[in-house]
């Protein structure tokens, strides 16, 4: 974060120069007869050793001492940064060295520092020098206060002020203290376009990541100025141009003004927009291995559309992918524009140099701090010793993405010295917790005290491994959950999950009867992967349902406790399948995403079969939207002339189903007014995300509109689109620090009259 403090070499160069004018100073040092030293003697030492400075003295006792060692002795203690002055005597026979200790550091803290972080700035300063334990500079403080105030500088606060104290304890030492005066940060108040004619100013400025102080600037933060933000304007404001035909668009100026008080800033460009371009032909040079027809099926844009500079660019980068799918991995494609300003024509020719081709020396991870670099290279589906692939490079990096251990993932290739037709490939990332416990606690009349508590880690001890534990308690309900995926239980990619499960639901009436209910689950289950996205899962589990008194018990326990007894067994099987297409499994913009379900328990009292079907397609829109559909389908079925029990039904309502209907209220209502769900379920989901006005590219916050029908059914009802339940609305999803977070305010569409609406609900979780 502080890169501009002075390297060792800078400061191990004047310590030699303060050395040399110490020997220049030092008339003891000089003009002395050599003789044979019988003594050392040191002088002035509180902390250090003299140990330390005998070892770095170029003679001992019994050596024949001269000018020349002497002079070598004072640069060599000069050099260890431990003394401020050094001087030679010479008496009789007796070399004393007489040395005045530097301070050392005791403390190093801050006082009023808000905008950095502590630890990463106490890092930085150690490392220029700064620290616990260090010799005290005064000129390396100094040197440190000024770049701490250009740091905020880059954070747009103008009227930061850096002081520094220095306070002397005992034993030679001082504590060193930055007290920062942040001050506020400087906002944009205005920023000015001019020299447009095709296009508005309000339609440029939308292209900027910086904007004038606004509803949400807060959040985003794109009120302060940044040099380094607004080139990257400067430059998505010449790439929206270009990408229209525009050429030869330039800006020609821009000036940034800060306002006295140092608390605004005004940001005017000027551009040149200059006329648009239709691409007349397309042409091949180079060395393209006679596969020409190849590359140019490769081509992103046609002969007679205006010129756009994104297509060009894509269509490079495919022909570079392409050059590296045959092993060449320093292939050049060079887009050359041939222009004809007076027809407004252009040719673009691509020029292609394959150079040479090359294969994988060896595979490293860096950054890793915990993770094991297994779990990163077992993702990887290009191999040591063998070609170079880019296809399946990218591949390799979109799969040690998705595994979510790592905020960013980049793949660098690096040629080896001396064998050019060799690389390594280095993996640099960069971790994120990957951890979440939450503790919690509530106090009702009801369930009197409730405590809950949960853990998970997605890559326990760095292994890739997940693990979790769930405990809630409380006086109607209590829940214990312990869960472990093991990723790659076989090095053939097979993963192994296993779930125990105990639910305890226990209900009060004013008579203080009571009834309870429990169950136990123990499952197994093996995920099997038969390509780069689909994934087929085998599983067997078993399920214990008590019910204990039936005083107080809803109809539908009742009947259940009746036909298959106080205590039942179930051996589910399961068998599901999944496809995965979304470019991201958090905030998806396109692609696809199939998973079916079904559980047959073919053992013990409980027998049935249970079906559940997924599918949801995103679309990329302009203007950064994305359109997303969803739609589940949910069959159970009782076996053995049974019907399907009740505590496997299917519930609808709220977040995940269809929006604005209580949680869960969908489907059957016992006659004691508690919700059961049904054995059957459909529900269909429309979503259309949007930007935050204001936030740019920024997708971990978005506004969404949203449409939702679906209900509930019991088994043996007719599945109707009369029947359907339906709600429209608008949402928010942030993807918080502890998950995914939805709001969502909704209105009833088709709604029936005992139906418990609630507008406003929030869940964290994943999207639909």
């Amino acid at each position: 974060m502080f890169p501009a403090f002075p390297s060792a070499a800078d400061r191990g160069a004047v310590v030699l120069i303060v050395a040399a004018a110490a020997v220049l100073a030092a008339p003891a040092a000089r003009a002395v007869q050599p003789f044979v030293v019988k003594d050392i003697r040191v002088e002035g030492l509180q902390r250090t050793d003299a140990g330390t400075v005998f070892a770095a003295l170029p003679f001992r006792i019994g050596d024949t001492y001269t000018d020349e060692k002497g002079s070598a002795a004072l640069r060599a203690l000069f050099a260890t940064g431990l003394f401020k002055d050094v001087r030679l005597e010479v008496e009789g026979d007796v070399a004393l060295f007489i040395v005045d200790e530097r301070s050392i550091i005791a403390n190093v803290s801050f006082v009023g520092l808000k905008e950095f972080d502590k630890e990463p700035l106490l890092k930085s300063l150690k490392d220029a020098g700064i620290g616990e334990g260090l010799p005290f500079d005064r000129a390396l403080i100094d040197r440190a206060e000024q770049e701490i105030k250009r740091q905020y500088l880059t954070r747009s606060l103008y009227g930061a002020e850096v002081t520094t104290t220095i306070t002397p304890i005992e034993r030679n030492r001082v504590n060193v203290t930055f007290t920062m005066n942040e001050g506020e940060a400087a906002r944009i108040t205005s920023l000015r376009i001019t020299g447009n004619t095709v296009f508005s100013e309000s339609t440029l400025r939308d292209e900027f990541e910086l904007s004038p102080s606004g509803w949400f600037s807060w959040y985003t933060k794109s009120d302060r100025y940044s040099r380094t933000k607004l080139n990257a304007d400067l430059e998505r404001l010449r790439a929206y141009y270009v990408n229209r035909g525009y050429l030869e668009f330039a800006i020609e100026s821009t000036q940034v003004t800060i306002s006295p008080d140092k608390q605004s800033i005004s940001i005017s460009i000027s551009i040149r927009e200059g006329q648009p371009y239709i691409v007349t032909s397309v042409k091949l040079e180079g060395d393209y291995f006679g596969k020409e027809d190849e590359f140019r099926s490769l081509v992103g844009f046609r002969v007679g559309e205006s010129y756009r500079g994104d297509a060009v660019t894509e269509t490079v980068n495919r022909f570079t992918e392409r050059f590296g799918l045959y092993g060449y991995a320093f292939a050049r494609v060079e887009q050359r524009p041939v222009i004809d300003r007076a027809r407004a024509q252009v040719s673009v020719v691509l020029v292609a140099n394959p150079e040479r081709r090359v294969y994988v020396r060896r595979i490293d991870v860096a950054g890793n701090t915990r993770t094991r670099d297994e779990v990163v290279r077992r993702e990887f589906r290009q191999f040591e010793s063998a070609w170079y692939d880019g296809a399946l490079i990218k591949l390799s990096k979109e799969r040690v993405e998705r595994l979510d251990y790592f905020k960013t993932v980049d793949v660098e290739t690096v040629e080896v010295p001396g064998a050019p037709d060799q690389v390594d490939l280095v993996v640099h990332v960069e971790e994120r917790p990957t951890g979440n416990l939450s503790l919690g606690a509530g106090y009702s009349n009801a369930e009197r005290l409730t405590l809950s508590a949960a853990i998970r880690q997605d890559n326990a001890f760095g292994s890739g491994q997940s693990l979790g534990v769930e405990v809630n308690t409380s006086r109607v309900n209590r829940t214990l959950v312990v869960s472990t995926v093991d990723p790659y239980w076989t090095v053939d990619g097979i993963s192994r999950s296993f779930d125990f499960v105990y639910r305890r639901s226990r209900a009060l009436n004013q008579l203080l009867d009571e009834y309870e209910a429990s169950n136990q689950r123990v499952a197994l289950t093996f995920g099997v992967p038969f390509s780069e996205i689909d994934t087929v899962y085998l599983g067997v589990a078993a399920d214990r349902q008590v019910i204990g008194t039936t005083v107080g018990l809803p109809l539908a326990y009742l009947n259940y406790r009746a036909l298959f007894g106080e205590t039942s067994l179930g051996f589910p099987l399961t068998l599901g399948w999944t496809r995965d297409r979304r470019d991201s499994v958090m905030v998806p913009t396109r692609g696809s995403y199939q998973r079916i379900n079904v559980e047959w328990s073919f053992a013990g009292e409980v027998r049935y079969t249970r079906t559940n079907l997924q599918a949801q397609q995103y679309w990329s829109l302009p203007m950064r939207m994305t359109l997303g559909l969803n739609a589940e389908l949910g069959l159970g079925k009782g076996l053995g002339g049974k019907p399907f029990p009740v505590f496997k039904n299917f519930y609808g309502g709220g977040l995940g189903t269809v929006r604005a209907f209580e949680q869960g209220s969908l489907g059957i209502i016992d006659p004691t007014g508690a919700y059961i769900g049904g054995a059957k379920r459909l529900n269909v989901n429309a979503e259309l995300y949007f930007p935050v006005p204001g936030t740019g590219n920024d997708k971990s916050l978005r506004l969404f509109a949203f449409a939702d029908a679906g209900n509930v059914w019991r088994e043996d009802e007719r599945m109707s689109a009369d029947s359907l339940r339906s709600s429209v609305g608008l949402g928010l999803s942030w993807i918080s620090p502890v998950g995914p977070l939805k709001l969502s305010w909704g209105k009833p569409v088709k709604v029936q009259r005992n139906d418990r609406i609630q507008r406003f609900q929030f869940q964290i979780g994943t999207a639909f």
